[in-house]
């Protein structure tokens, strides 16, 4: 029961992820490589993900836009869209298509600057920063904020992580 009632409550609250193709200026670029397993190695956490997360955290408090990707309004894949274009790195828009986009890491080897997938009811993403604390977009009526991934709705919902390759 109360497996259910989390994932009504993270339904509730990321209910503004977008997930359906957005209307877009620009094409949609392919994938930076294709979809990988978890690897027996990982790279280690370089100045790049450092920057990365760095990026993210200067964008607390900005507002959630559905299908925003610019920092008057973001959803959850357009911080990281634009975070990672903003170092030189062309990802997908959409979480969905960043998740295969991106290297997997196990949630034990998460460095800053790595993403962090989470599903149930709709795909969600955010920029982990370190000690489990991760930036992200919620949803309507909520600005970028700061979570961590012990919390019980995260928790519940922790879907992966992965690994940006550096330009």
């Amino acid at each position: 029961m109360r497996r259910v009632v989390a994932a009504a409550v993270l339904g509730s609250l990321l209910g503004g992820c977008a997930t359906a193709p957005l209307p877009r200026s620009e094409p949609v670029p392919a994938p930076l490589r294709p979809p990988a397993t978890v690897p027996a190695t990982v790279p280690s956490v370089t100045a790049f993900g450092a920057r990365a997360a760095d990026a993210a955290r200067r964008l607390v408090g900005a507002p959630y836009q559905f299908g925003g990707q610019d920092p008057r309004g973001f959803d959850c894949s357009g911080l990281v869209w634009y975070v990672y274009r903003e170092l030189g790195v062309t990802l997908p828009r959409r979480a969905i298509d960043q998740r295969a986009a991106v290297q997997s890491v196990p949630r034990e080897a998460l460095v800053p600057g790595d993403l962090v997938f989470f599903s149930s009811p709709q795909d969600h993403v955010g920029i982990y920063l370190g000690n489990g604390d991760f930036v992200h977009a919620p949803g309507v009526g909520k600005d970028v904020r700061v979570a961590n991934l012990k919390s019980p709705y995260f928790e519940l919902a922790y879907a992966g992580g992965g690994r940006v390759a550096a330009p």
